[in-house]
């Protein structure tokens, strides 16, 4: 199997509507237990990753981003993921706080989708002006910088809303357990980073080619 067939779904429309569909009716499920058990953290995350999921369709649609099956369903479960982790299951409570590795696996997900973020537009960008050259040696290491930053930002993120919360006497939206915690949340950003360098350059050329179509027609012309 070669690296671009990795996350290649061969799905119908149809097939990809349903397991999306599926995950929404999760979420949905999800928001109802955190408005049961008042929980503020589990309303607030399980209704971003439910918002997150019509992202691809509204991109398909509206703007004509070509996203094939593999890339929706990317989107979709790692948000999915990110949200059952805050529920987890009865018995068992938070994923988050009572399954090991899951914080690590949902950082990892979520850190390449940031890195698809940050290639897609940088390659686009290098391949559109002459002004900007990025060569293949070098994107390794702007993906990793790109991802570590915005890890850097979102722990900051989560210690102002810890912080925050604590002072108001509320729950935490989002839930940091530590320096070490941070510092390992950082590693499994760069290990997403990472796999997103290796990947990228083939999975997400469609979308590329399509950003820089689109900065084309946006070129002004000359009279």
């Amino acid at each position: 199997m070669k690296w671009r067939d990795v996350f290649h779904l061969d799905l119908s429309s149809e097939q990809e509507l349903v397991l999306v569909g599926a995950m929404q009716t999760a979420l949905v499920g999800f928001l109802f237990v955190g408005l049961w058990e008042r929980n503020v953290g589990v309303i607030v995350n399980t209704l971003f990753a439910l918002g997150v999921t019509f992202l691809p369709g509204i991109f398909e649609h509206d703007y004509s981003v070509p996203l094939d099956a593999g890339l929706v369903l990317w989107i979709t479960g790692a948000v999915f993921l990110h949200a059952w982790g805050t529920v987890g299951l009865p018995g068992v409570g938070s994923f988050y706080a009572n399954v090991p590795g899951w914080d690590h696996l949902t950082h990892t997900l979520s850190a390449t989708l940031v890195a698809a973020v940050g290639y897609s537009v940088a390659r686009a960008l290098d391949e559109h002006t002459a002004s900007i050259y990025l060569p293949d040696e070098f994107m390794l290491v702007f993906i990793l910088l790109f991802v570590v930053a915005a890890g850097v930002f979102w722990e900051v993120l989560e210690f102002l809303i810890g912080l925050a919360a604590q002072l108001l006497g509320a729950d935490a939206v989002l839930t940091q357990y530590g320096l070490g915690d941070s510092m390992m949340d950082l590693v499994f950003d760069m290990v997403g980073g990472v796999v997103v360098a290796l990947w990228g350059s083939s999975q997400l050329s469609v979308v590329v080619q399509h950003l820089v179509a689109k900065l084309e027609s946006s070129r002004p012309r000359r009279g």
